[in-house]
């Protein structure tokens, strides 16, 4: 890359975080519903009601990071980090940050230290989470990326991102332990619990 592209990227993902900050100042400004969370993907603000099951796959995940890594472990549930790509101001159902992440000059945790994701499928966004989430994630480089679909009764799990995608995923059946060991998390997730919608 030249310093002139180098400088064009730049000033792009600058103009992204801008249209995103304003994005976001709205939408706190406005109305939204207790219990909804709100992200941006590809410009498009998308508004989804956290339902019981969803809650609860989270909490389980959450609760494996915290017996694998302790409770000081930067794992985060609906807090903006911004991806790369056009306005991709992503609030992951579950983020793990290496344990140096820093929060930037503005306050945000950068997508560079996100080492894992899971997003839980809603009806409404599911579409985001298999598509353009996806592949903002492996842009990104974040080694591994689970989805966990209660309408399918299946985990989804996503390793080694090259060239801006994930090869084919591995597909874990709920009730069967998702073997996540030899990964940057290092475990092995129990879904014996995972309800389904």
């Amino acid at each position: 890359m030249t310093v002139l592209e180098d400088r064009i990227e730049m000033a792009d993902a600058d103009a992204n975080t801008e249209r995103l900050d304003e994005w976001f100042e709205r939408l706190e400004r406005m109305p939204v519903p207790e219990g909804y969370r709100v992200e941006i993907v590809g410009g498009n603000v998308h508004m989804t009601p956290q339902r019981d099951t969803h809650w609860i796959i989270i909490r389980r995940i959450v609760r494996a990071l915290e017996d694998k890594f302790g409770l000081d472990v930067k794992a985060f549930s609906d807090v903006r980090i911004d991806f790369p790509g056009h306005e991709n101001g992503f609030c992951p159902d579950v983020a793990l940050l290496k344990d140096s992440a820093k929060k930037d000059d503005t306050g945000r945790w950068r997508y560079q230290d996100v080492e894992f994701v899971a997003e839980v499928i809603s009806q409404g966004t599911a579409a985001n989470d298999y598509g353009p989430k996806r592949i903002a994630y492996a842009e990104a480089e974040v080694p591994l990326y689970v989805i966990a679909d209660p309408y399918q009764g299946r985990c989804h799990v996503y390793t080694d991102p090259k060239d801006g995608d994930y090869a084919d995923p591995v597909k874990v059946d709920f009730g069967t332990d998702v073997d996540l060991t030899g990964t940057v998390v290092d475990l092995v997730l129990n879904t014996e619990n995972f309800p389904r919608d």
